[in-house]
């Protein structure tokens, strides 16, 4: 008997010895983890001790507050407060310095400092490891190829292209007037910047804008836009095991798809085209190729070309970059100017007399138009598509009045901050285009839309151009004005976007 009691209470024993075990090992590295976020801390208060920051919360950093209030208002009157930086607390163990200073920018963008892993990360599974996301020795080997898809005997004949994709955008607002004068425009604009990108740099014939696998595109582009942003702020959704459980996660997942499969199609059929007879050889003998040919026949390390990987990922940022941050500077040009009456006129009437119908626009034209210039380059300046970056420090860096911070610090260029900042530009909520007028120059690295530097926007001219062209024939179709009861709220998201859309009244001009 005794013996059976024994045989019984030894398993319980060694179950609850298990039990007592994994607590102590669970404990043990919970305890750890504490240690570790508890030393991760310090350091940062350490880093950041020359740069003041708003009153914050030791776990959720300024998390409350950016939910209390509009981020972009918020950080108009947080830029007031603390002059050239200041540093935000994203939560209790991650910090970045904002910076909105010139002479900060320079400093910075005359660096080679990598893009910081813990956000830009985030995009990978959508656009890839392409020139937006690449560091060091690759990036400058993509750079370097790429950069003659850009040359201006390439950009010279895409004016033609950019114009009839506009012109498409328009006649389709002018049938749409019949039922409503108000109408939303960035999907619009989204839809003709994506024609405009297909066209331009994909060889890619056709009206894209009523395509419903362009729509499902834009529609994707926009899911991610909001879902990549949102999971930079949360810290829980920093793990990719535990984001791809949750719905959020499948978001994501389901809408890479659909940008990925749009990607594959345009390969697919332009490498299809290239097989044909006389096709290769006729495109190897053209002095200057297109963004896609060019990734097509490029030759790399050992004389390869590039991988699949390697070449969707191109395809896919150069579609979003190409498309998205062009269509979010067009849709604001557009409201900046119906809010301003009297420069859209006089917009508008340089443009009558350098056009007359605008039926012809051609390079030459895009030079001739200096007001027109000036109001795009100050609604760019109120409006960036881009609201900010980020670099992770290489190594320490002092700035110009003496403040540092160490190597491996995150630090984040707000260009919005930049442009809105009483200490550069004079009253800074004002339109004012004559802050560009020919002849005056803005202090250097005061004025960034592009970015700068090495890593500047290797499509700037490309989207200047298509800025241009857009406004240009729009001023000449339409009188804009604003909708007075859905004023757009700007919200920074991977591009400048509108919380409730950007919607303006449109009147056909005779």
């Amino acid at each position: 008997m005794s013996v059976s009691l024994l045989s019984l209470t030894r398993p319980l024993d060694t179950v609850s010895g298990l039990l007592q075990l994994a607590f102590l090992l669970g404990l043990a590295l919970l305890l750890l983890k504490a240690a570790q976020l508890y030393q991760c801390r310090q350091w940062l208060l350490k880093a950041v001790q020359q740069f003041p920051s708003p009153p914050s919360h030791w776990l959720f950093g300024h998390k409350r507050e950016l939910q209390k209030e509009d981020e972009l208002q918020l950080l108009l009157k947080w830029i007031e407060d603390f002059p050239c930086a200041f540093s935000r607390w994203i939560w209790g163990t991650e910090a970045e310095i904002m910076i909105y200073d010139p002479d900060y920018m320079k400093l910075i963008l005359g660096r080679s400092d990598p893009k910081s892993d813990g956000s830009y990360r985030l995009m990978a599974p959508w656009i890839g490891y392409g020139l937006l996301l690449l560091n060091g020795e690759t990036w400058f080997q993509h750079r370097q190829m790429l950069t003659p898809a850009f040359h201006y005997d390439i950009l010279k004949p895409y004016v033609r292209l950019m114009a009839d994709s506009v012109q498409v955008m328009l006649d389709k607002w002018e049938e749409l007037l019949t039922q409503n004068s108000h109408l939303e425009i960035f999907e619009h604009v989204s839809l003709m910047t994506l024609d405009t990108i297909m066209k331009c740099a994909f060889s890619y014939q056709g009206n894209h804008q009523a395509d419903r696998n362009s729509q499902s595109y834009i529609q994707a582009i926009r899911d991610l836009n909001n879902l990549v942003f949102a999971r930079m702020r949360n810290v829980f959704y920093q793990k990719d095991f535990f984001y791809w459980l949750t719905s959020e996660g499948r978001r994501n997942h389901k809408a890479c798809q659909l940008a990925h499969q749009h990607t594959d199609r345009v390969i697919k059929r332009r490498k299809a085209q290239l097989q044909e007879e006389g096709e290769l050889e006729k495109i190897r003998n053209k002095r200057h190729l297109d963004f896609l040919d060019i990734l097509l026949l490029a030759k790399v390390e050992n004389g390869r070309g590039l991988s699949d990987k390697d070449l969707r990922a191109e395809v896919d940022t150069f579609m979003f970059e190409g498309h998205d941050t062009t269509a979010s500077g067009i849709s604001w040009i557009l409201y900046a100017l119906a809010t301003h009456r009297e420069h859209q006129q006089r917009c508008r009437e340089e443009i009558q007399s350098l056009l007359g119908d605008g039926a012809s626009i051609t390079w030459e034209h895009l030079d001739q138009m200096p007001y027109t210039t000036m109001c795009i380059k100050e609604a760019l300046r109120l409006y960036p598509p881009v609201p900010g970056v980020g670099r992770e420090l290489s190594k320490p860096i002092t700035f110009p009045d003496g403040r540092s911070l160490p190597k491996g610090f995150l630090v984040l260029l707000s260009f919005y901050a930049l442009h809105h900042n009483p200490n550069v530009w004079p009253n800074p909520e004002v339109f004012d285009p004559s802050r560009f007028a020919p002849g005056v120059s803005p202090q250097s690295h005061a004025f960034l839309p592009f970015s700068g530097g090495s890593r500047n926007c290797i499509g700037q001219h490309f989207a200047m151009n298509e800025l241009k062209v857009a406004v240009a024939l729009t001023l000449l179709r339409f009188e804009l004005a604003p909708d007075p009861f859905r004023i757009p709220v700007p919200t920074p998201k991977i591009v400048l976007m509108s919380k409730n859309g950007i919607h303006l009244h449109l009147r056909k001009l005779l």
